[in-house]
């Protein structure tokens, strides 16, 4: 399921403490993960397999989540050039965005994966998406408890 841009930031600005708790959740599995997905198959010749990313577990349950919630918004993210200056600087300090905002760069992140295989897993492996989750959690905590 995803929010519609009519009425996204409605549905999650009423999220409660407990309806966060799936993704919250998440975070210190994240922690103790390793390895976030492998590359699977070979290019051998003309008839080979491309190789393709095969998300960890804790990947797959996290996509499960954000679409179960749901945060993952439609809207023009692969035009949205805010979220990819968000996205490309390293120091950039997750507690100074809303919530929505927060949402929008999830968003960002696994809609780009469809179309740039390993980009979801490769947010995970550099620690991005885990920086967004504790601010998430940060900011639920302190506004919703």
């Amino acid at each position: 399921m995803v929010l519609h841009e009519t009425d996204w930031q409605g549905k999650i600005k009423a999220f409660t403490y407990q309806d966060w708790q799936p993704l919250l959740a998440l975070i210190p599995k994240i922690e103790k993960t390793a390895t976030f997905g492998e590359w699977s198959g070979s290019n051998k010749g003309a008839g080979g397999q491309f190789p393709y990313c095969v998300p960890a577990t804790i990947v797959s349950q996290f996509i499960h989540i954000v679409y179960a919630m749901p945060i993952i918004i439609v809207f023009d993210w692969a035009a949205w050039d805010e979220g990819r200056k968000i996205l490309r600087d390293e120091t950039f300090d997750f507690d100074g965005i809303d919530l929505l905002t927060k949402c929008k760069l999830i968003t960002a992140i696994v809609r780009n994966d469809r179309f740039c295989e390993g980009a979801l897993e490769s947010a995970f492996a550099s620690g991005l998406m885990l920086k967004i989750l504790k601010s998430i959690e940060k900011e639920v905590k302190t506004k919703l408890r």
